[in-house]
């Protein structure tokens, strides 16, 4: 696992093995990234990362120079990992929390640029995140829900969904305001 883009592009990440997380890929990361190049600015903006793990992507949208990033994982061992590296590379824009992610939506009052969800696969919950980030109004005004899933989950049943893309077993299934 690394950082492809921004202030730290190339650092390795070296979470320790017995954190339960399934990381997003290099490779799916990367083509993540290079979609998100042509749709949005990242300097500055605000965002959510729900399902959190490793922090891979909190630590991605620091580099490449988000204002304030949201890190949500209920496993206190991800959390400490992603303060632990946030505070060793002085990203300070990154804030913890840990929490079950359904029960910190249902409490969350901001608004971001960008959420991005990356739960377990096997979560039958999975559905409920666009209705819950929609029915709260969690985007800002041409704000962007990404969540990864397996590839063969549909979530385009959702009026706001976008498109989705695959990526071998894993898929971006992209929603807008």
């Amino acid at each position: 696992m690394r950082i492809i883009g921004g202030s730290l592009k190339g650092l390795r990440l070296n979470p320790p093995q017995n954190l339960p997380v399934r990381p997003t890929t290099d490779l799916a990361k990367e083509a993540l990234f290079n979609i998100l190049l042509n749709q949005i600015e990242f300097e500055g903006i605000t965002v959510l990362d729900l399902f959190s793990g490793t922090g891979n992507i909190s630590l991605e949208f620091a580099s490449r120079g988000a204002e304030k990033v949201i890190s949500v994982d209920r496993s206190i061992h991800c959390i400490n990992y992603l303060k632990d590296t946030s505070r060793q590379h002085k990203l300070e824009q990154i804030k913890t929390f840990k929490a079950d992610v359904f029960k910190y939506l249902q409490l969350e009052t901001d608004k971001y640029d960008l959420i991005f969800a990356d739960p377990p696969y096997d979560l039958n919950q999975i559905p409920e995140i666009p209705k819950i980030v929609f029915d709260k109004n969690l985007l800002n005004p041409d704000g962007l829900l990404i969540i990864e899933h397996q590839s063969f989950q549909n979530l385009s049943n959702h009026p706001a969904f976008v498109e989705q893309r695959k990526y071998g077993h894993s898929s971006f299934s992209f929603f807008r305001n």
